[in-house]
């Protein structure tokens, strides 16, 4: 990736916080051009872990996913599609987790990397991102906790501390 070029962004909420048996429920995806996609995701069968206090944050039913959710394998083959190499998350944990868990239900590698946004980030940046993420978030106005929005917010807040150390090398 060039110094000039953003990232890819990607965003996961689940059914529960265990990471061992929750699962992905929704996935969101902020393209380098700031471009967003999302999808929620029609649980597997084995898929039986729930959480409701994770409902409560998320808003996202169980019964909304069973409805309105998309097959495990056509989210993999379109996050494949959309993807470049490599795609960065911040919570890399559980993100990785969930991600995995969505491929390996849908039968298919994932064909691209998923890395930590602290892995694009010095010492300095990384002291800076939650106060510039807490200003995005009240300057875009939009609910946290939904793939899209949150991916979104990790594009801007990027963008933001690349900007602010750019221009103290000035």
């Amino acid at each position: 990736m060039s110094e000039n070029s953003s990232p890819a962004f990607i965003d996961f909420e689940a059914s529960s916080l265990d990471l061992i048996a929750s699962y992905p429920i929704e996935v969101g995806l902020c393209m380098p051009d700031g471009k967003l996609h999302s999808w929620l995701i029609r649980p597997h069968v084995l898929w039986q872990d729930w959480s409701e206090s994770a409902e409560a944050i998320h808003g996202i039913s169980r019964a909304r996913l069973e409805r309105e959710g998309m097959a495990v394998q056509e989210v993999a083959r379109q996050l494949n599609e959309l993807l470049p190499g490599q795609v960065f998350c911040d919570a890399w944990t559980f993100d990785s987790f969930w991600l995995h868990r969505l491929f390996r239900a849908a039968g298919a590698p994932p064909g691209f990397q998923l890395e930590s946004i602290s892995t694009l980030l010095d010492s300095s940046q990384v002291r800076q991102w939650s106060a510039i993420r807490q200003q995005v978030i009240a300057e875009l106005g939009l609910p946290v906790h939904r793939a899209a929005n949150d991916a979104l917010i990790l594009h801007k807040t990027w963008e933001r501390v690349i900007c602010r150390g750019a221009a103290a090398v000035q």
